[in-house]
């Protein structure tokens, strides 16, 4: 990573990629939303970070002033043409969430059937079998990388199964999906991991003309919208988003639950004792643990509450800050596994608000109670092995942890 100079006042020149910042938002959220609640920094192109609940909701929901349409990224991309940021290898971008409506409308319409709480009740059995398999060839060691080994493998493969493409591909998607977020301030590794991506997929949809199965590629190209079959390109869009959205996100947010549990015992022997508290805990952890920050890049000059927002600069979409606000939540840096009042926005808000939502909250019961009811008492081996990615999704990247061997 390029190196930047530190970091001197948060108010006016804050770099979420700052390891302080990685590390420990919370704390740099909670003097900012006293002192200067909607931040504002010349890195990284110039951008705005806002950390009450009430500015982020408000932000999201408004698209006419803050559009999707110029770009979503936390980072700038260079131009394609014209003042598009949409690099032309995704002329349509990643539709439905980098769009606006129309095209935002039907695109999302299209997605939501295979993200229904009835389709997803359909993926539950293998992604319960996936990580049974996953704890199987370590279960034995009485060690393992819970991110790596574990958190790091189900939403691959989950969304793998969706796609219709082959599991073994499950590595290389990974690595193109890192390269996109985890490292987009990298531009090589960003363009290698686009490239990567929108040249599977242009072969993908290619067997899929030939080869049409029950997967959403083969749905989504013989699907007619007015009248008309889809441009590929937007369909290229929509694979990228659901490859790129449903698989860093949903790790990230496993990967933090197991941190938490296993950081903190009454929790975890909690939960295994009250299996029944496990659908409030989910809300709570994804509360607490939002991985996910997005972005609205700035059309033409804007302002909100004062600050004069320039053409160019972005918006953070600060829903991980929004959940620790403690004017909407009480205690907000405690998890309360039955906290009742939970109006969290781990899933973001208005038009835009996740669409995988149903998916990502199976895929982190799913992973969390055949964790536990498998491996009940566990902690982690060496908190100085456990390092944290962030920037647009904040999620543990190492996580050893012990636990009793059960050879």
């Amino acid at each position: 990573m390029t190196q930047t100079p530190p970091v001197a006042d948060w108010s006016s020149d804050y770099d979420i990629f700052d390891s302080s910042y990685v590390n420990d938002p919370y704390s740099i959220w909670a003097v900012l939303r006293d002192e200067c609640p909607i931040a504002h920094t010349d890195r990284w192109g110039g951008s705005w970070l806002p950390t009450r609940y009430e500015d982020v909701t408000a932000i999201a929901r408004d698209i006419e002033k803050f559009p999707s349409g110029y770009g979503i990224g936390v980072l700038p991309v260079a131009p394609a043409s014209g003042d598009s940021e949409q690099p032309m290898l995704l002329p349509y971008g990643v539709p439905p969430i980098s769009s606006d409506p129309p095209l935002h409308t039907w695109t999302r319409r299209l997605l939501l059937p295979w993200m229904s709480p009835q389709r997803t009740e359909t993926y539950e059995a293998m992604t319960r079998d996936l990580c049974n398999r996953l704890i199987d060839s370590f279960i034995e060691n009485g060690s393992a990388d819970a991110a790596v080994d574990y958190a790091q493998q189900i939403p691959v493969r989950v969304i793998a199964h969706i796609l219709g493409v082959p599991e073994s591909m499950s590595e290389t998607f990974t690595g193109w999906v890192r390269d996109t977020l985890e490292f987009a301030y990298d531009e090589e590794r960003r363009r290698r991991g686009v490239i990567g991506i929108v040249q599977f997929f242009v072969e993908a949809l290619k067997e899929r003309h030939e080869n049409p199965g029950d997967d959403l590629i083969s749905e989504l190209l013989m699907t007619d919208v007015d009248g008309e079959k889809i441009d590929e390109g937007v369909i290229l869009g929509m694979c990228g988003l659901l490859l790129i959205a449903g698989v860093d996100t949903t790790w990230s947010s496993i990967g933090s639950s197991l941190w938490h549990i296993a950081s903190h015992p009454q929790d975890r022997q909690r939960l295994v004792n009250e299996p029944d508290l496990m659908p409030t805990a989910v809300e709570e952890l994804l509360r607490a643990y939002s991985p996910v920050t997005m972005a609205r890049r700035l059309g033409e000059d804007a302002e909100y509450n004062g600050c004069p927002m320039k053409k160019g600069e972005r918006i953070l979409m600060n829903f991980p800050g929004a959940n620790r606000d403690p004017e909407i939540f009480e205690n907000p840096d405690e998890v309360i596994l039955d906290r009742q009042h939970n109006r969290h926005v781990a899933f973001g808000a208005g038009i835009h608000r996740c669409a995988g939502s149903n998916l990502a909250r199976m895929e982190l019961r799913v992973a969390i109670e055949t964790w536990i009811q498998r491996i009940p008492d566990f902690e982690i081996a060496d908190a100085g092995g456990v390092t944290w990615a962030g920037g647009q999704v904040r999620g543990p990247r190492l996580l050893p942890v012990r636990f009793p061997s059960q050879g």
